[in-house]
């Protein structure tokens, strides 16, 4: 039996990262493990019930709840989120890498381990002839993107822990 998962398709990745930069302000950088994050949970909507979220983060709660509900899908993975996480890291590094080969995104930021857009036009032109996300990937990205005004990516309230999709005990 074939089986497809978009998350080990390069192109698929490339896709989504471009959707994901296409989100951020032009004076923006995110860190590279924040874009793994989102594609992450673009990927799997369903797990971003997941993310711990606090009683004081009533606001974010809302608006998961709200936007994404949890639909009962049987064939999504259902293991260990940090394995799967470790296993698509070569696809998301490979897409980002590509978006820094076309001039899209600031190859000196990239090296040092942001996310910046060079090239906004290009970017543009891109996502045009790719194609949109889907509208529950688009809800997704948007809670993302509210999430991540509120919290660093490191640090003991840091969306390292709250999804616990990277190792955060050892961060500065």
């Amino acid at each position: 039996m074939i089986t497809y998962n978009p998350a080990f398709d390069l192109y698929h990745s490339i896709f989504r990262m471009a959707h994901i930069v296409r989100f951020m302000d032009d004076d923006e950088c995110l860190e590279i493990d924040k874009v793994r994050i989102w594609d992450f949970y673009i990927l799997f909507p369903n797990k971003v019930h997941n993310i711990h979220l606090k009683q004081k983060d009533k606001e974010l709660r809302d608006i998961r709840k709200n936007t994404l509900k949890k639909l009962n899908n049987p064939y999504e993975y259902q293991g260990d989120n940090h394995k799967l996480f470790e296993w698509i890291k070569p696809a998301q590094v490979s897409a980002l890498n590509c978006l820094v080969s076309c001039g899209i995104l600031d190859k000196e930021k990239y090296l040092s381990g942001r996310v910046c857009i060079s090239n906004r036009s290009a970017l543009t032109e891109f996502i045009n002839k790719a194609g949109e996300l889907s509208e529950r990937e688009r809800n997704a990205l948007k809670f993302l993107r509210a999430l991540s005004r509120y919290m660093p990516l490191t640090g003991p309230d840091g969306l390292k822990k709250r999804t616990e999709l990277l190792e955060y005990r050892y961060d500065a």
